[in-house]
């Protein structure tokens, strides 16, 4: 590991140059803007929602989101969701589909839309396709509205005393479902003379996801609820969709986003034109604006963002540039240190219907985001900032704000969700929606509740005895998975998962001996690579269980590098391995540098961070020299 590079150390070369190219990328305003890029979803909403309402001013716009749309579909016509997925992803494959054949630029009887149209036929149709693509397809007029969404409206007036309400299910699905409701109570859809017509894609009778026992429970119970509003029917609705619309409206961030979410923008717009508003209306003329706005530019092609990931790849790369050995003081910190300042929580957001005793002091994920703060976006912020809390009285009024946040979002079994206290609630699980206890709830979960515990530990000097960070410790331990691993819920996915509960582990001041620590490292060295480094492919997420990806990604291996370096007194072989992989495979421009790693919904959103391939070598490598000394 002592190979010099014109007389420097081969890890210090590599250390200095990964600062040299975050400070180059560094915008003016202090923060780091990196493309969030996904599959094909936002790509196609675009051009579907640009062509339905008539927006003669995006031509440009569509023809490059068209062009990244088609460099995606795979030899047999479909669309995945990362490389190596089987089967293909149908949603991605209908909605792509139905784009470009909106957008005019091709039709359905070129060869590659031949294979597209077959792909979806033999795979069930549109019938077949995601709750939410079968919503976007009603909007448009392709199909009656699924009776998934046949909840009554009046379902958002529901009391949180009542056993079933909206606000058991956490906010980022909530959004979209008020939009939906609204719209598919009104059967609302919206057609022009330009609309395709996908008739030839139905191949069986949408089902019914009520026509089960359970469901059926949860339905009616629902309806009783409903029934037991002291108004009349008529009021009822009309305050229903008052409340709707409101609940709506009061979301809107200042770039116009929904929630600072493209999809959710997307419903909500189809939502308002149903209540009555035009489409040159000011309020979805601003969320047009606002998703158009959320175009960058990939490798080769324009994508529209489903979020920025300006925040949280601003609080990383600032804490990492610190581990590598640039100084506070530098102005490079400095600034991303003003701008981290200026995102910080002022409002109360949805967070607080669960936690209404606490201060707002959190940071959310995006540039422009207001009112939907997560853990681990404002735990990655304070780390970024903790150097100047220690002397500015701005900033430590900001620390002293941030980790009293942090402190109460602490689930009561122990463990930390994403956006939402306790929304674990198992009986909303029972609602028809696929994988509805990860889609529908904010769990505990192993990587926001190890890397919570290791910013409580590590930077705000919190140490067992303590009841937060025991009751973190005692939450890892029952969940850890027989082979010794954790489940990592918004990364990929196992290896995510190891890491946080390890780094957490050791900051805490657990013993490196202890069974579920040894257990844990035994797992990662089981798994690294003939060339030292790791890899892990997303169909882990939907399998339940660590796949191999065959291959190594730059992020997998730092998370294992970092959580190897963690827990070892001496520079082991398989760490050693490790580090090596990143030393020598920085510059790697394959399909590995591109592998998304970030994770979302199981089976239906994968992220590659463009940031990530400098943030975790650069924050790996410099804990490996700062540890070890070289």
């Amino acid at each position: 590991m002592n190979i010099l590079v014109g007389g420097i150390p081969l890890l210090s070369n590599a250390i200095q140059k990964l600062i040299e190219e975050l400070r180059n990328r560094q915008s003016n305003d202090g923060s780091w803007r990196f493309c969030f890029e996904t599959g094909t979803l936002t790509d196609a909403y675009t051009i579907i929602m640009l062509r339905n309402l008539e927006q003669q001013d995006s031509e440009w716009l569509i023809e490059r989101l068209v062009e990244r749309i088609l460099t995606r579909q795979q030899p047999d016509g479909s669309w995945t969701l990362y490389p190596d997925q089987q089967p293909a992803h149908l949603s991605s494959t209908v909605e792509s589909y139905f784009a470009l054949l909106y957008s005019g630029y091709t039709n359905q009887h070129e060869p590659h839309m031949k294979r597209a149209k077959q792909y979806i036929r033999e795979n069930g149709g549109l019938a077949k396709a995601g709750p939410f693509t079968r919503a976007m397809l009603a909007l448009n007029g392709q199909i009656p509205w699924p009776p998934l969404f046949n909840v009554p409206i009046e379902a958002i007036l529901l009391p949180r005393t009542s056993p079933i309400n909206m606000y058991d299910i956490v906010g980022y699905t909530r959004i979209h479902l008020v939009a939906t409701l609204i719209a598919s109570n009104k059967k609302y859809s919206r057609k022009t003379s330009q609309t395709p017509d996908l008739s030839h894609l139905h191949t069986t009778r949408s089902p019914n996801e009520w026509d089960t026992n359970d469901t059926r429970l949860i339905l009616d119970a629902i309806k009783y609820e409903i029934a037991n509003l002291l108004d009349k029917p008529k009021n009822i609705r009309k305050t229903a969709y008052q409340k709707a619309e409101q609940y709506l409206l009061d979301r809107i961030e200042p770039d116009g986003l929904s929630f600072s979410y493209m999809t959710s923008t997307f419903f909500m717009i189809y939502a308002l034109l149903s209540l009555g508003y035009k489409k040159d209306d000011p309020t979805i003329q601003h969320a047009i604006n606002g998703i158009k706005n959320q175009v960058c530019l990939t490798t080769d092609h324009a994508h529209i963002e489903f979020a920025t990931s300006t925040v949280w790849d601003t609080a990383l790369i600032s804490h990492a540039l610190q581990k590598g050995g640039v100084p506070s003081w530098d102005p490079l910190l400095e600034a991303s240190g003003a701008y981290l300042l200026s995102r910080q929580h002022v409002l109360h957001g949805d967070w607080s219907f669960n936690n209404p005793y606490t201060a707002p002091g959190g940071w959310g994920f995006s540039d422009m985001n207001t009112f939907l703060p997560d853990v681990d976006d404002t735990s990655a912020a304070l780390r970024a900032i903790k150097s100047y809390a220690q002397h500015n009285p701005t900033y430590g009024h900001t620390w002293s704000r941030g980790v009293d946040w942090v402190l109460s979002m602490q689930n009561d079994d122990g463990g930390f969700g994403a956006f939402e206290k306790n929304t674990n609630k198992t009986r909303i699980t029972l609602l028809p929606f696929p994988d509805a206890g990860r889609v529908l709830l904010d769990p505990s979960t192993a990587d926001l509740t190890g890397r919570a515990l290791e910013f409580l530990a590590s930077d705000a000097n919190l140490l067992s005895p303590h009841p937060t960070i025991d009751r973190a410790i005692q939450w890892l331990e029952r969940h850890q998975e027989s082979d010794g691993s954790w489940y990592g819920r918004w990364g990929i996915c196992y290896i995510y998962g190891t890491w946080a509960a390890l780094t957490g582990f050791i900051a805490a001041g657990v013993s490196p001996y202890l069974l579920s620590v040894t257990k844990a490292v035994k797992w990662l060295e089981s798994i690294q690579n003939d060339d030292g480094g790791w890899g892990e492919s997303c169909q882990s997420d939907t399998e339940k269980k660590y796949v191999p990806l065959g291959a190594s990604t730059l992020s997998q291996t730092a998370w294992a590098v970092d959580a190897l370096t963690a827990v070892s007194d001496t520079q082991t072989s398989a760490l050693q391995r490790g580090v090596h992989y990143l030393l020598t495979h920085l510059d790697r421009g394959d399909w590995t540098t591109t592998y998304p790693t970030g994770a979302a919904l199981p089976g239906d959103f994968y992220i590659y961070y463009h940031s990530y391939n400098y943030i975790w070598p650069l924050l790996a490598l410099s804990n490996y020299r700062n540890k070890f000394g070289i």
